[in-house]
């Protein structure tokens, strides 16, 4: 009942936090060793990666980041193909994260901090299914813990409509062209990544200022 607490006052102190005006550089991943017994992965979905992306980035615990796209079925997809939305696929991120730092429920308050779950197929004025709100669990442990939060995260009245995210299993993931990866950190000057990109990001630093790796 704790951890729930937890979670759901993070949720709705995020929806009213005020934006920092603070400039950072954002964090870059750390080399990551595939042989590590603490690393799991866990995918995400929340709308333009670029977004997604550069919150995660700033959590202690999160040792890589990597853009790209899953859900769809056309194998080796574009960007231009996504894009066009027939492929099926969704903008996500693929985290790899060092279990003894941050778990997955902490993973999933920030997926649900990083964007507006209730919007279907869309965010802001991104439009189109590979936009779409959705998990994408990698084990029985993480879809358990994914229906249970968006379960209770809905009946705390956090927000006023249905939540829409989509809970799937994982099945493949199609890593996003090089000049997708680390977006912001090399493309922060570009009017997305300030008036789109930056307000979100200052607003996760501020709900999870004691979360962050240290710079």
């Amino acid at each position: 009942m704790r951890k729930y607490s937890i979670f759901i006052f993070l949720i709705t102190l995020a929806l009213f936090a005020c934006a920092q005006n603070k400039k950072e550089k954002v964090p870059k991943d750390m080399d990551v060793n595939t042989h590590n017994s603490n690393y799991q992965v866990a995918t995400f979905g929340g709308g333009c990666f670029w977004c997604t992306e550069a919150q995660f980035q700033y959590l202690d615990g999160v040792v890589k980041v990597e853009s790209g796209y899953s859900g769809g079925s056309v194998p080796n997809p574009t960007y231009e193909q996504v894009c066009e939305g027939t492929t099926g696929h969704a903008e996500v991120i693929q985290v790899t994260y060092d279990t003894t730092k941050v778990s997955y429920d902490e993973l999933l308050q920030a997926f649900w901090i990083s964007h507006d779950p209730t919007q279907l197929n869309r965010q802001g004025n991104d439009v189109g299914t590979q936009y779409r709100s959705v998990i994408f669990y990698h084990n029985e442990e993480q879809k358990e813990k994914a229906e249970y939060y968006k379960k209770k995260l809905q009946e705390s009245g956090a927000y006023d409509k249905p939540i829409v995210t989509e809970i799937a299993p994982f099945k493949v993931f199609y890593k996003a062209e090089d000049y997708h990866q680390n977006y912001y950190n090399q493309n922060g000057s570009q009017p997305y990544c300030y008036f789109v990109i930056k307000p979100k990001l200052d607003k996760f630093k501020k709900v999870f200022k004691d979360h962050l790796k240290k710079q």
